[in-house]
């Protein structure tokens, strides 16, 4: 490890030598701060269109931008959060399985997703299928680390924000796009359930397809783009038990599509109408654990639609608004031999408005008003309604040059059980701009979630709800410094986050239940280093570019219900204590890229009893792209290289060594 670090830091001492020492003001990565140019609300220039309540954060942000997409060619969206952000995932297999990404030491139900600016985290279940958008309609996902967001000011983000972008005005012209690719597994011997040796399944070969079409269409005054996707995944790899033996996996096949489209319109004074939809459908089998060979049916199918005016100068020109009116439908159907059929609906309609006001340079108000309806018929939780609301003020105050106070108070309003709730949930932010390419940001705030209606009511196959829980409830802070120059970047945080009534199930008496524990403590380090060196000393006729990234991620998190303290070291479940992230990208003059990286997880537990261990792993993976023409590129991506046999959730084994081999086509016809 020592002579890595020295190799490290000396490469990071000679790039800037041979770089170009002019800062590339347009280039975008991970470790820079806020990278919005515009003061308001609606972007609309190359990087797209995004809905935000502020174009200032004192929060820590990270961002995958479109050029990322294309380099790492992800089979779904948290794929894409974990190669381009080493981000932790719990994954119950392959492609079309249930997956949950981490921030800060919490998971999707408390991590608030976010499409276009508007929520869509499922009231019913608080989590999100990430599967159900095409990452080839992605024009860039921002991340917002923290407790208690005041750049969106959305209720129940725990641990952050994701905020996946899909809406963006087209380029005058019409444009076309087609990505294509097929995955491998690797055919061989395997046990069966009987004890038969299997022999090897060529079909394994093609395993799994994706195919993805779009178009997009830019006028004067309008543009309109549209996406299409469907993946076809039999999951049929092969991996080791308990003992070591090798099994194949079935019982898992997916089929899956989708379509989305968006609409944008310029009117009159600056103001831009934004409308989207999309929809969802998956057929999937879906096993129970391990090598079993009971497997339930499911269907899912959802659809979205949003309708935003974005008002740049809202009546004078200091004061800008935007609005939008989103409905969405999630309907899931499971059927599995043992146990009854369950169906469950769930239907909600959320408007939101924010409001911006420059009274003069240095100082800005933003205020929002949120509201959500919620309608769920479920076999197991039964027929609830809820409506959530909230009411948010911030302000941003510029005391010293390039220094920043932005206190925010909102209060969160729900009423989904006998009575409404009131609680407000304040922040104060801070952010200094110390030199163009150094910046320091600090947080105080409460973090807030109330329970989802699956927690309250769920009945049915040994797990029962709670309607008596608390909402979780807890305070924190974090510090951020970054530095960034187009050809170094390093950026670190520190945060700690408290909190009490933290909902857990457990099992009691072969019953799974959800209770309050009582408290759960959250400490933890995140940095990343970035090297650029846009020209080499050696190869130069070779290698355009080389790009090297190191992260690691410390979390130290503790359970502290009953009798326990910080002594009893019990960790919360799925959460690693240490992830690291290597990655090396070579660029060629040929339209050529190379990248290789590593992603290591350490030791994690099973359950809140730290009983049951899951081991570390450590996956190498390796993605090339060839331009070949004008509008043609060939990609191929190798994952776990070294066909490491691990689980990511208890008994749901993940794939091996696998081969993707793919190809992209753009043209433009007008």
């Amino acid at each position: 490890m020592r002579p890595f670090l020295a190799s490290f830091l000396a490469f990071a001492l000679l790039c800037p030598l041979f770089a170009d020492e002019t800062l590339d003001e347009t280039a975008v990565d991970e470790t820079s701060s806020d990278y919005d140019d515009s003061e308001f609300l609606f972007m609309e220039d190359e990087e797209g269109i995004t809905v935000t309540a502020s174009p200032e954060t004192s929060q820590q942000m990270k961002t995958i931008t479109r050029e990322d997409i294309d380099r790492l060619h992800p089979q779904d969206t948290a794929d894409l959060l974990g190669a381009a952000l080493d981000m932790p995932l719990v994954r119950y297999g392959g492609y079309g399985n249930d997956v949950s990404v981490t921030m800060r030491g919490f998971d999707s139900e408390r991590v608030a997703i976010l499409v276009d600016g508007v929520p869509i985290n499922s009231r019913q279940s608080g989590d999100f299928n990430l599967s159900a958008i095409d990452v080839n309609a992605i024009d860039r996902i921002e991340l917002v680390y923290g407790g208690s967001d005041s750049k969106y000011n959305v209720t129940g983000a725990l641990g952050g924000v994701i905020n996946i972008i899909t809406a963006r005005k087209q380029d005058a012209g019409l444009r076309l796009s087609l990505n294509a690719s097929n995955t491998s597994v690797i055919p061989g011997d395997y046990k069966e359930r009987g004890g038969a040796v299997g022999a090897p399944h060529p079909e394994d070969l093609f395993d799994s397809q994706n195919l993805s079409v779009g178009a997009g269409f830019g006028a004067e005054q309008y543009s309109l783009s549209a996406n299409l996707f469907t993946n076809r995944a039999a999951n049929h790899f092969r991996y080791k038990d308990y003992y070591g033996i090798t099994r194949r996996k079935d019982h898992n096949e997916v089929w899956d599509l989708g379509a989305s489209l968006s609409y944008t319109r310029d009117l009159p004074q600056w103001a831009t109408l934004i409308a989207t939809g999309s929809v969802y459908y998956g057929d999937k089998d879906i096993p129970t654990s391990g090598s079993s060979s009971i497997a339930g049916a499911q269907t899912d199918f959802s659809t979205r639609q949003s309708l935003m005016l974005d008002a740049p100068r809202a009546f004078r020109d200091d004061v800008a608004t935007e609005a939008s009116l989103t409905h969405n439908w999630l309907r899931m159907g499971y059927e599995r031999a043992s146990t009854p059929a369950s169906l469950h609906n769930e239907h909600s309609l959320l408007a939101i408005n924010r409001w911006n006001w420059y009274p003069r340079a240095g100082l800005t108000f933003n205020a929002s008003v949120d509201y959500r309806y919620t309608y769920l018929d479920s076999t197991d939780s039964g027929r609830h309604d809820g409506h959530d609301a909230g009411l948010a003020l911030t302000t941003e105050l510029e005391a010293l040059e390039r220094f920043l106070i932005i206190p925010s108070l909102k209060l969160a309003i729900n009423q989904s059980r006998e009575h409404a709730e009131f609680v407000p949930v304040p922040k104060l932010g801070l952010a200094w701009q110390v030199s163009d390419t150094f910046s320091l940001k600090n947080n105080y705030f409460r973090s807030f979630k109330f329970p989802d209606f699956d927690d309250l009511y769920w009945q049915g196959a040994g797990f029962s709800g709670n309607s008596e829980l608390n909402s979780e409830d807890g305070w924190g802070a974090d510090l951020t410094a970054a530095y960034s120059t187009s050809a170094f970047g390093a950026e670190a945080s520190v945060f700690a986050q408290w909190t009490t009534d933290s909902i857990h199930w457990s099992n009691d008496n072969n019953s799974w239940k959800p209770r309050n524990i009582s408290e759960a403590a959250f400490f933890g380090f995140d940095s990343r280093l970035r090297i650029t060196c846009d020209t080499l000393p050696i190869a130069a006729d070779m290698i355009r570019k080389l790009n090297v990234s190191v992260s690691y991620q410390l979390l130290l998190s503790y359970l502290l219900s009953g009798e326990l303290s910080f002594a009893s070291d019990r960790r919360i479940p799925y959460m690693p204590m240490h992830t690291i992230g290597v990655s090396l990208e070579l660029s060629g003059f040929k339209g050529s890229s190379f990248i290789l990286s590593g992603h290591y997880e350490s030791l994690r537990y099973a359950e809140t009893a730290n009983i049951t261990k899951l081991d570390p792993y450590f996956l190498l993976n390796f993605t090339a792209n060839q331009r070949i023409g004008e509008n043609l590129s060939a990609f191929l991506v190798l994952r776990n290289i070294l066909d490491w046999s691990y689980e990511s959730m208890l008994d749901y084994p993940m794939p091996g060594f696998t081969i993707t081999l793919g190809m992209r086509i753009t043209t433009d016809l007008m």
